[in-house]
């Protein structure tokens, strides 16, 4: 669950950070989504390059844990929260990491030295609107790729997917208190907003939950 939303400034703060590995990725990714979070963090193993920028940063779990191709990476932080920023850089910090305090819905982010990779892992279902709107985020990020580069992630959505009762009855909480805004988040939206912004897209469906990696923009 992705800090970079302004409801999610409010909700992710000192007091929660600490709690969210616990709520988020020991229960409610197995037994809610039924996407096993060691399959998201296969993911980074997977597609973490040389360079990495990881945007709605969460607490820095994934990055913490997964195998880098070199034992010193470049990594950058990219999130609308200053304390998310705070806790996973803190908790990554023998990384040195760079933060970037940004709202991925802004214009495309300059100035910023590429990576060959970028995570965008439980971003989308935060940001407000639909899929075509949100997924305005891969074009503020789209700078920051390095030529030759990956974009990797995974969103939770509510239709085109399974979905458990349990799933279904947690999404509506959510969306109801502003921590996720996926109700219209589809698969085939999801497909198509990648497949109009790269021309290699794989998506694999887990659960609830879509894992997505696009390579060569268009």
């Amino acid at each position: 669950m992705a800090t970079d939303t302004r409801a999610g400034q409010a909700i992710y703060n000192p007091r929660t950070l600490p709690l969210y590995d616990l709520v988020v990725l020991r229960l409610s990714n197995p037994l809610i989504w039924r996407c096993p979070t060691a399959r998201i963090l296969a993911l980074y193993d997977r597609h973490a390059g040389r360079s990495h920028l990881d945007v709605g940063v969460g607490t820095g779990w994934y990055l913490d844990r997964c195998r880098f191709p070199t034992p010193a990476p470049r990594i950058g932080l990219m999130d609308l929260n200053a304390d998310s920023l705070a806790f996973a850089a803190g908790r990554i910090a023998r990384y040195r990491p760079e933060t970037y305090r940004v709202d991925v819905l802004g214009a495309p982010e300059g100035g910023i030295a590429p990576f060959d990779s970028i995570g965008m892992t439980y971003l989308l279902h935060c940001l407000p609107g639909d899929i075509a709107a949100k997924a305005k985020a891969f074009d503020t990020v789209r700078p920051c790729l390095a030529e030759g580069g990956v974009v990797f992630g995974a969103t939770i959505l509510a239709g085109g997917v399974p979905t458990s009762v349990a799933a279904r009855a947690l999404m509506r909480i959510y969306n109801r208190k502003g921590v996720f805004s996926n109700a219209a988040d589809t698969l085939p939206a999801l497909r198509a907003a990648l497949d109009q912004r790269f021309q290699s897209v794989e998506i694999a469906v887990v659960g609830c939950v879509a894992l997505f990696v696009a390579r060569a923009p268009r």
